[in-house]
């Protein structure tokens, strides 16, 4: 692509993100009252980020199953109550094990 077809992208997508963040605020001024609406807007940040974050787990590594293994680690952990530190480090062990035990196989 040419470096012309850069901004008005830009442009697009910086619009685009601003009115996704911004329409809530000017159709809802005030509180919400309504229940479905509030729980609509409580749940949109979580479902977000797992829809951004899962396809990148799934593709973080060179195999789907040493990824797959590292994210069924973190679920169990998470679950369990442990400290995001234990969380990621276990992640990463395991991630690591597999990985490894990949390539001597």
């Amino acid at each position: 692509m040419s470096n012309s077809v850069y901004i008005p992208l830009l442009i697009v997508m910086a619009l685009s993100t601003y009115l996704v963040r911004a329409l809530p605020f000017t159709l809802f001024q005030g509180k919400i009252r309504n229940k479905r609406v509030q729980a609509f807007f409580d749940y949109i940040p979580y479902s977000v980020l797992s829809a951004m974050t899962f396809p990148a787990i799934l593709y973080s590594t060179g195999s789907v199953l040493s990824a797959g293994a590292g994210f069924l680690t973190a679920l169990l952990l998470a679950w369990k109550g442990k400290s995001l530190l234990t969380v990621a480090i276990g992640t990463c062990l395991v991630t690591l094990i597999v990985s490894l035990l990949m390539t001597l196989v």
